[in-house]
């Protein structure tokens, strides 16, 4: 008892000294040298600071106090200094140089610049020497050039990380073995491939437990050349990496410790080793993204920690493993984009804390189980993306209370429940397209009150839309409900969801009403009717947010208003395939976010506004199939981002001029059937995306709904006519190369620069008045698939390089003068005949003509040149209709009497019968085009 009372004493003197030394340090006011002071405006002085962050960087303020700074609440001595711009910060990057004035700060344990632009600067040699350091960041700093050496020096370093300067190179490894005390590494993606012994250096680390290594190139995961040292590893990233190799059975006497493994993203191929079932401590375990096959491994489920899986898009091919039932721990399931098949087993039911299940894209077959009602704890269920077959009922939702998201879209599932089924559980994410709802209208989600996204796109829904559903869709942030066969009239609703897809249904009325917050409104392939200008007109005081509008192909009519002012935020606008007439409106022209313009198939006159040119970032401009006049503005050929330009079957007149080349963006360019003169420009080989210079396409055409809206975008569409059919284009609309100039008045020679354009793919001069010779090099347009000359003037013989065209599918070179023989070749031989008909001086197969001497020729030449002198004119064949009446007798007897006559006489009669052909087939394909 003593001994108590005197323990007690001593710690009553104890907390009485250190209650009298705080209250001595706080009476003391502590604040930073002047030196560290001075060496902290020293380094301000050598950044560039857009968003002023180090205002409080003052002389008048203590150091202590600014931003970013920490200092020792004894000594005043700077500790920490965290300039970091992380994605939630305020602040814009800092850059410029690190001054080496930070070698004043003796005490300095911790220098955080991560995420910033210090581009084009080398990491400063003199960090190695600031002994202090525990912690140092410069990731995603753009840093570039050498590692230095300098680094090892830092003997108490706890934490490196230099992941993600793509611009930063290793020479060696050999100064990071001297970093004792290291505990954390990232070195992602500086090139490692060159360096051997990467694993042996990293491995001397004894105090190393998480090590990243992402995107450093590395090819082998070889066996090491000693014995591994890693006693404390818990992580280690080896993802998106050149891994072409089976996984080495090797990795599980890495650690006893290792609680994370990542090889996603490799080349990794085989079987998942059954040695992996030794990481005893393995929580998160990622090999998806690779091709990694055969069956699942039973000993998986030994992994009684396993909190994540992840094997998804990879290659697996075997029924699910009943053994995985005994993976307690799993949160996450993600065998997405395999080859699973047979059903799914009862045993499932027994992962009791499963939050996330994902067996997307794969091949499973067979029905639900009934069982998978027992997983309480589930959260996520996406099953989407298979080949499942057979109903859901309610049985298989009876136990899953806490389900927050459903996706079962892209399967043969068909829902079967009960019309005044009530559902256990709260959705927030409903992903049922492509999945078996209708016909009638799922009525059960009237009792869901916190859903965010609901996308039933392709859900054979036949049905009227009920009441109830307009007013419950104004919680949603996302509404898809298109390519169904809803009815319903949509005149007196009101939208709310920032992205709305009400497209390709029967919905009538007038256009609905929306909300400011809406982003996206596509309502096309409808029956909407009315005018365009009370949806516009509406909202003239709001702070709009749409971005996309489609209201196309509907029965839409009247002019298009001139409220277009108050909608800046547009950046697609698609209007076409209704009734609209009247002039384009010059307010359409302030919309300066404006990227692409659809007006196509309308009854618009007039001229192009000259506002237009306000829309400078314009991408896609088609006004296609109008009653638009003038000449094309000189303004539109400046329009340097330009992608797709079409205005064809217009009124436009006037030449096309040299500016036309400046489109160096441009892979669609379609100004057929106009009234165009002129010759076509001989600066062609300026268009850098048509001669294939520059090859880097992101995909301007398209509009993603953002992170949050992952499950679809709006994709522009273009109806085209590349090989004499009209097609549309939305998906590989990005690999279309065109040039459409038919129909016009064009004249002169083609220009031989139209040969440089070796990533063209359709290229249609038809139907105007070109002379000259077809370019010698054309062959070197290797990529062209369609190329139609016909109709025109085009004299000289088919240049010997057309017969390398080896993707060339589609040739019209009929109704010219072109002469002598084609050249043989595998390829201008699988044409036919109508391909070539209409020039009288052409020989060789595929023609029947095909004269082989010079007898033959001269014997054949008055007949020759009586059938080129007519061949373009029916005058010719009815006024010989009479003719032949007349004389039949007197023809008769020298054709029955002279050979030379007689084979002649054949060969016209042939060739009469290829004309009509021709003449009646072409006008039943512009006949065709046209409606």
């Amino acid at each position: 008892m003593e001994v108590s009372y005197a323990t007690l004493f001593l710690l009553l003197i104890l907390l009485t000294t250190l209650h009298f030394k705080a209250s001595i340090v706080a009476g003391l006011n502590i604040i930073c040298s002047e030196k560290e002071k001075n060496a902290l405006l020293s380094f301000k002085h050598g950044l560039a600071d857009p968003s002023n962050r180090l205002s409080s960087w003052s002389e008048e303020e203590d150091c202590c106090s600014w931003t970013g700074v920490r200092c020792n609440n004894f000594t005043g001595q700077v500790m920490e200094l965290n300039l970091n711009t992380s994605v939630s910060s305020p602040y814009r990057e800092l850059s410029g140089e690190i001054s080496p004035s930070l070698l004043e700060l003796k005490s300095l344990t911790r220098l955080d610049l991560s995420s910033n632009y210090f581009v084009l600067t080398p990491i400063p040699s003199f960090l190695g020497s600031m002994e202090s350091l525990r912690y140092l960041d410069l990731s995603l700093s753009s840093f570039m050039g050498l590692i230095p050496h300098q680094l090892g020096n830092l003997s108490n370093l706890q934490h490196l990380n230099l992941g993600y300067n793509y611009a930063l190179q290793i020479d060696n490894l050999n100064w990071i073995s001297r970093l004792s005390s290291l505990e954390y590494l990232d070195l992602s993606y500086p090139d490692l491939h060159k360096e051997a012994d990467w694993l042996q250096v990293l491995s001397a680390l004894p105090s190393l437990s998480e090590l990243h290594l992402e995107n450093c190139q590395i090819d082998n995961l070889g066996p090491p050349k000693g014995k591994t040292n890693f006693t404390n590893l818990q992580v280690l990233d080896l993802s998106n990496n050149n891994l072409n190799q089976e996984i080495p059975s090797w990795l599980s006497n890495l650690s006893t410790t290792l609680i994370q493994l990542d090889l996603h993203s490799n080349l990794l191929h085989g079987e998942i080793p059954r040695q992996l079932s030794s990481l005893q401590n393995i929580k998160i375990l990622d090999l998806h993204g690779n091709q990694l096959g055969g069956a699942l491994p039973n000993s998986l489920s030994v992994l009684k920690h396993l909190e994540v899986l992840d094997l998804s898009n990879n290659t697996f091919i075997c029924p699910f493993p009943a053994s995985f039932a005994n993976l307690s721990s799993l949160r996450t399931l993600n065998l997405a984009h395999n080859r699973l098949n047979g059903t799914i087993p009862k045993s499932f039911g027994f992962l009791q804390k499963l939050q996330i299940l994902n067996l997307g894209a794969n091949s499973l077959t067979g029905d639900m189980p009934v069982t998978l009602g027992t997983l309480s704890n589930l959260v996520t269920l996406d099953l989407s993306s298979n080949l499942l077959e057979g109903s859901i009922e309610e049985n298989h939702f009876v136990k899953l209370l806490k389900l927050k998201e459903l996706r079962l879209s892209s399967t043969n599932l068909f829902l079967s429940v009960n019309s005044r089924w009530v559902p256990p559980f709260q959705l927030e994410y409903v992903l049922l397209s492509s999945f078996g709802i209708g016909p009638k209208f799922p009525e059960w989600l009237k009792n869901q009150s916190s859903v965010k996204v609901l996308a039933m796109s392709k859900a054979g829904i036949s049905d009227l839309v009920p009441s109830w559903f307009w007013n419950w869709s104004l919680q949603l942030e996302f509404l898809d409900l298109s390519n169904n066969l809803l009815r319903g009239d949509v005149s007196n609703i009101f939208l709310n969801s920032s992205v709305i897809n009400l497209s390709s249904n029967l919905l009538k009325g007038t256009l609905p009403s929306v909300s400011a917050n809406v982003e996206v409104l596509n309502i096309a392939n409808n029956s909407i009717s009315g005018m365009v200008s009370p949806l516009l007109c509406g909202k003239t005081n709001a702070t709009n947010k749409l971005k996309v509008l489609d209201v196309s192909n509907n029965v839409l009519s009247g002019d298009l208003g001139e409220c277009w002012v108050h909608w800046q935020a547009l950046a697609h606008l698609n209007l076409g395939s209704n009734s609209f007439s009247g002039e384009i409106p010059h307010s359409i022209g302030y919309l300066s976010q404006l990227e692409s313009l659809m007006l196509n198939d309308n009854s618009l006159s007039e001229y192009i506004p000259s506002t237009l040119q306000n829309c400078s970032t314009m991408k896609f401009i088609d006004m296609g199939n109008n009653q638009l006049s003038d000449t094309i503005p000189t303004w539109m050929w400046e329009m340097q981002y330009l992608i797709v330009l079409r205005l064809r079957s217009n009124n436009f007149s006037g030449s096309i001029t040299q500016k036309m080349c400046q489109l160096s963006s441009l892979i669609v360019l379609d100004l057929a059937n106009n009234s165009l003169s002129g010759s076509i420009p001989n600066c062609l080989d300026q268009m850098k995306k048509m001669t294939g210079e520059d090859d880097f396409f992101v995909n301007p055409l398209s509009y993603s709904y953002g992170s949050d809206f992952s499950y679809t975008n709006y994709k522009e569409s273009l109806e085209l006519v590349p090989k004499g059919d009209q097609l549309e284009y939305r998906d590989n609309l990005i690999l279309v190369r065109m040039i459409d100039l038919s129909s016009n008045k064009l004249s002169g020679a083609i220009p031989p620069e139209i040969s440089k354009l070796s990533a063209l793919r359709f290229l249609n001069l038809s139907r105007n008045i070109l002379s000259g010779e077809i370019p010698k090099d054309m062959g070197k347009m290797k990529l062209l698939e369609s190329l139609d000359l016909s109709l025109n003037h085009i004299s000289g013989e088919i240049p010997q390089s057309l017969s390398d065209l080896s993707f060339l599918s589609f040739l019209n070179l009929s109704y010219n003068n072109l002469s002598g023989r084609i050249p043989t070749g595998t390829q201008l031989q699988s044409f036919e005949t109508l391909s070539y008909t209409g020039n009288p001086e052409l020989c060789g197969p595929p023609i029947t003509n095909n004269w082989t001497s010079k007898e033959g020729i001269s014997e054949n030449a008055s007949v020759k040149h009586a059938d080129g002198d007519f061949s373009r004119t029916s005058e010719f064949y009815i006024g010989m209709g009479v003719g032949f009446a007349a004389g039949f007798w007197g023809v008769c007897s020298v054709i029955f009497f002279n050979r030379t006559w007689r084979h002649a006489y054949f060969d016209f009669i042939e060739h009469l019968k290829d004309v009509i052909y021709v003449t009646v087939v072409l006008k039943v394909r512009r006949s065709l085009a046209k409606s």
